[in-house]
Formats: C-alpha cells, sequence, structure tokens
C-alpha cells in the first residue's frame, strides 16, 4: 500500500474515532446539564434546597474531575493548546500523549463541562485529537512503521480535527492549525509542584463563588444565570431586537430570550451585569487545573458585548436606518457575531476565529464586518500582549519564543554577532580521544561542531553526542579494557614446572607471577578495573558489553592499576577515526552580520534549535534559542543602536577564559532538557491567582 494511502486510512480512522468521541462526550455533557436543571426544578417548593442542589452538584463535580485528573494524569489539567504548539515544534513533553492522559482529559472534561462553570472545550479537544492520534500512530506503527516518523504531521492534522469537532468547522480548524505551527517558541521547561489537597480545596471554593453569584433567584436573574452557555450563544445570536427605547419589548419571547427580561432592570443593565460578571469569573474558572479551555466564555463575553452594541443601535435607531431611501432594519444578532469574533480573534491573535464564526453560524451574510473587526481586533492585540495561549506558556514555563514586538527598530540593528556565544566547543580532524573524553564531560552539549583543524576552523560538519560516546565506548569502554586484560594474560601465562632434580640437590626456586585456582570463588578484586573519570562521559554500555562474561577461574594476576591506566592513557592519545561516526555534513549556519529579525524568522519557520555562525566558512560562533530569547527580550527595553554590553560583551571568551565556561548556554544543556520535560503536574495558590490575574488584565486589554 502507498504512503499516500495509508495517510488516508490513518485520517479516516481519526476522524471516525473523534467523532465518536465527540458525539459520547455531548451526550454525557448534555445529561449532566439536565440533571442539574432536573435537580433545581425539582426543588422549586424550598429556595434554600434549590440552592444546596444548585452549588453541590457542580462542586461534586469540580472535585471529581480535579482530583480525576490529579491521580491518573495531571498532565490533561488545563486547555492543551500551549502545550501543542510546544510539541509541534519538536520538544517532546513527558507524558503528556499517552492512553491514561486520554482518559482523564475526556473524563474530567466532560465532568467539568457538565458542571456548568464559564469553560469553554476547543482546547481540551484539540489535545484529545491529538491524543488519539499519537494512539494510533502507535498502533499503526505496528503494520508499517512509517508514521513514528511523521507524528508531527499526524498531529497537526489531529489539532484540526479537535476544532473541527468542537465548533463543526473543518476550515477554520484547518486555518487554526497554521497558527499553531508557525508560531514561536523555545526550549525549556520548569516543574511547579503543589499539595492535593490545595488542588481539591481550591476548585472547590471558585464553584461555590461562581454557582452562588449565578444562582437564578439570587443574583443570577440579573445576568440570565439559568441558561446554559450553549443557550446564551442561541439568544444572543437572534436577530429580533430585545429593546425598544431602552425599555423591554413584550411581544413574542421565546424561552432562552425571556431570560433577559427582568422587570426591575432593562436589558441593558443586564448585558453589562453579565459582561462585568463573566468576564472575572471566566478568567478565574480557567484557571481551575481541570482539563478546560477559554476560547468558549470569550466567545461568549465578545457575543454579549455585540449584542449590547446591537440593542444600543436599535434603541437609537427604533425603524431602521435610512439610506437613499431605503430602511436597513438593525440586526443586534449581527453585532453579537461580530462581537464574538473580534473578542476570541484578539484573545487568541488569530484571524482563523471570523472562519470559525462563518462555520457556526452557516452564513456570511456579515463577512466584511467580521473581517474587519477581527483584522482590527488583532492588530490592536497584538502590538499590546501576547496571546492567551502564549501567556499561559509564560506563566507555566513551558517553551516559548518572544515574538518580535511593534514599533522597535532596535531589532534590525542587532546582529548575530552582537548575541552569539564565541567561545564555541568544537573538535578537529586531528582530535584525539582524550579530546573527545574531555568534551563529553565540560560541555553537556547534544552536537559538536566539526571542524578541519584549530587554526583554519572551517566548519564541516557537526556530530551528536551519542556518535561521540560510540566512539570513545568503542576505543576504551568495557569490552576494550576486557580485551586488553585478556590478552595481557594470555601473552604473561607461563606453566609453572619444576625440574627434576637430583636427590639431595638444591631446588631451585622459580619466582611464581600468578597462580590458577580451578575453583570458583566469589572474591571480587578490591580495585575497580575501569578507572573513574571515564565513567561520566560513557554512560551507555551496549548490549554486546552487558553479555560480556569474566570466566569462571579465578585469576589472581599482578596486571596493576597503573597498568591499566597506562594502557587507557596510550589509547586516549589516539587520533579518532571519523570513518563509522554519523556526521552532518550542512548544520544549519548564519553569517556574522545576520539581523536579529532575520534570525528570528528562521528560527521559528524551521524549528531550530542552535545555528552556527560562520565568516567565510570559519566557525566564528554559535547562537540558541537562549541567546535569541535574551536579545529579543533586550531589544523591546533597551533604545540605541546595538545592544552589545548586555548581550555580547558578557559572553565574549576574550574577557574572561574561566567565566566563559560558566556561561552555558541553551545550547550546552539540550541534552538534559529531554529529562527535564516534564509535564506541570501541581499549580500553587498563588501561581492560580497570579494566572488568573493574567489573564484578567489580557482580556480587559482586548476589550
Amino acid at each position: 500500500m502507498s504512503r499516500v494511502g495509508e495517510d488516508w486510512i490513518f485520517l479516516i480512522l481519526l476522524g471516525l474515532v473523534m467523532a465518536l468521541v465527540s458525539f459520547v462526550m455531548d451526550f454525557c455533557i448534555a445529561l449532566l446539564l439536565q440533571a442539574q436543571k432536573w435537580m433545581y426544578g425539582g426543588l422549586d417548593s424550598n429556595v434554600i434546597l434549590q440552592y444546596l442542589a444548585w452549588v453541590t452538584y457542580p462542586v461534586v463535580l469540580i472535585s471529581f474531575s480535579a482530583g480525576f485528573t490529579h491521580i491518573v494524569a495531571p498532565q490533561a489539567a488545563g486547555s492543551g493548546i500551549p502545550e501543542m504548539k510546544t510539541i509541534l515544534r519538536g520538544v517532546v513533553l513527558k507524558e503528556y500523549l499517552t492512553l491514561k492522559t486520554f482518559v482523564a482529559k475526556v473524563v474530567g472534561l466532560t465532568c467539568a463541562l457538565g458542571s456548568g462553570l464559564p469553560l469553554g472545550k476547543e482546547g481540551p479537544f484539540v489535545h484529545i485529537a491529538s491524543l488519539c492520534a499519537a494512539l494510533l500512530c502507535k498502533f499503526m506503527s505496528f503494520f508499517g512503521g512509517i508514521y513514528e516518523s511523521r507524528n508531527i504531521e499526524m498531529l497537526a492534522a489531529a489539532c484540526a480535527v479537535g476544532v473541527g469537532c468542537c465548533f463543526a468547522a473543518p476550515i477554520g480548524g484547518e486555518k487554526c492549525v497554521c497558527v499553531f505551527i508557525w508560531d514561536n517558541i523555545s526550549k525549556e521547561k520548569l516543574n511547579n509542584k503543589n499539595q492535593t489537597t490545595l488542588r481539591l480545596l481550591y476548585p472547590a471554593l471558585v464553584t461555590v463563588l461562581i454557582s452562588t453569584l449565578s444562582f437564578p433567584p439570587g443574583f443570577g436573574q440579573f445576568m440570565a444565570g439559568q441558561l446554559t452557555q450553549k443557550e446564551t450563544l442561541v439568544s444572543f445570536f437572534d436577530n429580533r431586537t430585545w429593546t425598544k427605547q431602552g425599555m423591554t419589548e413584550d411581544f413574542n419571547y421565546d424561552i432562552h430570550s425571556a431570560a433577559w427580561k427582568h422587570p426591575q432592570a432593562n436589558v441593558f443593565v443586564i448585558l453589562v451585569i453579565f459582561i462585568v460578571m463573566k468576564f472575572w469569573m471566566s478568567a478565574l474558572a480557567t484557571t481551575l487545573p481541570v482539563p478546560c479551555g477559554a476560547f468558549m466564555p470569550v466567545f461568549v463575553i465578545g457575543a454579549a458585548f455585540g449584542r449590547l452594541v446591537g440593542e444600543s443601535m436599535a434603541a437609537w435607531f427604533p425603524e431602521g436606518i435610512n439610506t437613499d431611501g431605503t430602511i436597513y432594519p438593525i440586526v443586534p444578532g449581527g453585532y453579537a457575531v461580530v462581537g464574538a469574533a473580534a473578542l476570541s480573534g484578539a484573545v487568541t491573535h488569530t484571524v482563523s476565529t471570523a472562519v470559525i464564526v462563518f462555520e457556526l453560524t452557516g452564513q456570511i451574510s456579515h463577512i466584511l464586518p467580521i473581517m474587519i473587526a477581527v483584522i482590527l481586533a488583532n492588530a490592536v492585540a497584538q502590538s499590546l500582549q501576547p496571546s492567551i495561549y502564549d501567556s499561559i506558556i509564560r506563566i507555566k514555563k513551558l517553551p516559548y519564543l518572544p515574538e518580535l514586538g511593534w514599533g522597535h527598530h532596535e531589532k534590525y540593528n542587532i546582529r548575530v554577532e552582537d548575541i552569539m556565544v564565541r567561545n564555541v566547543r568544537y573538535i578537529t580532524l586531528n582530535s584525539t580521544y582524550r579530546d573527545l573524553h574531555e568534551i563529553l564531560l565540560i560541555a553537556n552539549l547534544k552536537t559538536v561542531a566539526l571542524v578541519e583543524s584549530a587554526e583554519s576552523m572551517i566548519l564541516l560538519g557537526s556530530i551528536e553526542r551519542a556518535q561521540l560516546q560510540a566512539l570513545l565506548s568503542q576505543h576504551v569502554g568495557r569490552e576494550r579494557r576486557l580485551e586488553f586484560i585478556r590478552d595481557a594474560e594470555r601473552k604473561r601465562v607461563s606453566v609453572v614446572s619444576t625440574p627434576s632434580s637430583e636427590e639431595g640437590g638444591p631446588k631451585v626456586n622459580h619466582e611464581v607471577r600468578f597462580q590458577i585456582s580451578t575453583e570458583e570463588s566469589s572474591i571480587t578484586p578490591a580495585r575497580p578495573i575501569s578507572p573513574k573519570p571515564l565513567k561520566p562521559a560513557l554512560k551507555r554500555t551496549s548490549t554486546a558489553e552487558k553479555n560480556i562474561e569474566i570466566p569462571t577461574s579465578n585469576i589472581t594476576h599482578s596486571l596493576t592499576y597503573s597498568s591499566i591506566e597506562e594502557w587507557e592513557e596510550q589509547q586516549l592519545d589516539e587520533q579518532v577515526n571519523f570513518n563509522n561516526c554519523k556526521i552532518d555534513p550542512a548544520p544549519f549556519q548564519l553569517v556574522e552580520r545576520t539581523s536579529l529579525h532575520k534570525t528570528h524568522t528562521i528560527f521559528s519557520l524551521l524549528g531550530l534549535d542552535h545555528a552556527y555562525v560562520t565568516s567565510i566558512g570559519r566557525l566564528i560562533g554559535v547562537v540558541s534559542l537562549r541567546e535569541l530569547r535574551k536579545a529579543i527580550e533586550g531589544s523591546m527595553t533597551v533604545k540605541g543602536v546595538k545592544v552589545r554590553p548586555p548581550l555580547a560583551s558578557f559572553r565574549d571568551s576574550g574577557t574572561s577564559g574561566t567565566s566563559s565556561e560558566s556561561e552555558a548556554t541553551e545550547l550546552h544543556k539540550l541534552s538534559s532538557h529531554t529529562n527535564s520535560l516534564s509535564l506541570l503536574e501541581n499549580q500553587g495558590l498563588s501561581g492560580l491567582f497570579s494566572e488568573c490575574a493574567y489573564v484578567c488584565i489580557y482580556m480587559c486589554v482586548c476589550c
């Protein structure tokens, strides 16, 4: 079967599985929401019991969701889009695309959305689709094995499937994935742990607060607290006007629109209260350690703001707008659609929300105002703050690469030579195994530059750390040392024979260099055979080395530690043979005059970890994501031409020979990042409040 055919089979299976998962989840969520209304309606004779049922029900669901997620897979908490942006760039996040994470995400999201809190499902659905794709890749690999090398492509397709299942918008999902792929991220990760009790207490307190304020007989009557998010959107997109001259109409209200009619307040007051309350409630709810998204709450708030403008226009122009004898009636539902697309597009920094709205509403009659509003909202939001997903990436300390701000001309004047690390670790064609040993011990590099010689510094390529470890292990590893010991024993073994002599003759004393015993012994050597300095560099042992067995006969030999060390010193002084080593002959290179803006673009589009800086083929430095990020952050605050003192001078190897070793860059730490890239399992109370405050400030700026 051709690869194209296999891809089609994979995508068809992914679509079918996600359709089934989406249908089951939506059905369960609808049942949970109906159960809450059934409990609330069945206790209408007692307000206190109604309140207890209204508050206890979501508290139980949210607490179960938080506890289940924390126990099964803490990586399932949160949106999922920030982490997927990181994964699509090539970073491996531990335990993020596993079966238990899928179970925790599905169960936790169902309970969280069934509680009725202002939470979204777009981000979690993107994560769920990616989980399905990853599991299908593992399943399909048993039959062909080609999908292991194409995981990123399949995950990108899965993200589009997730958005399509959430909004029934396949085109919008594809556009949204393009934004994820082209966004900028870098490579570092930090864990923040918290106690389990806090993860259960905090969601319960937040749920009690939000449920109390949205209790329909209480304050919720002024903000349509009895409506779900779907019912709220349906009422906002209603084309009929709710007001006339600022007063509520008495004509035929449907069941959803009637929730916005109150005898003591007009529609404007109710809409303003709804916007203000849902604003901070949504920001607070998205900080809960449960699977949830932030897109739908923002979408609803934008629709409410658009509905407020539409009702205001209907009150100012009750008969419509007269233009050249033609009367154009005011359609408040159209304003709600524009507001929803504009605010959600501004918060996410995407234009694809316009396409999602077109597919969600099923018509494009308002295509012009929607596109204008989304583009203007994006322009303003991008000039002020990063997107909500990038903000979450920063809060969670996930890998990211800052965007270049607008109106900062300094970034065009900063060159790679100003930010590069000049003290580059490299090996030459004439390097010895001792050089490999030292560079593996001193520098924790993932790749090492290969140059022609220390004098010419002509860059020939790069070699991965694993290849260097294999070369060193093959030459002075355990197998070679045991082989040397056996050869030395074989050469020095001599048969101890006592020649026959005449009786009474003097006995000839033969010096016994060693003794051979045929009995097995449990005595172990008092001194290890391998020298200690080689252990850190040779971390891995091959299978052949593990299968080597020392002969059962106990040989008490006179080979001293010094003789073995002398042999190793001789081996380390030999020249390295690179014939059996895999060398990348074309590592990515930049010239020293490359601008920061172009470097940022190249790193973003190609997903680079680092790049060597050359001048006429000579290696003069290296720049990694850490230097690039610091340069971008410095260019945002420092005014002037080149920002050499804060960016380059402190990394110049000419200032201090010792300080250059301690100035390890991100490139020097890349090999350890794979082990340290475990997801944020817990989140402290201060982190939750800081995230809530950040989201509130950001949404306020977007509004």
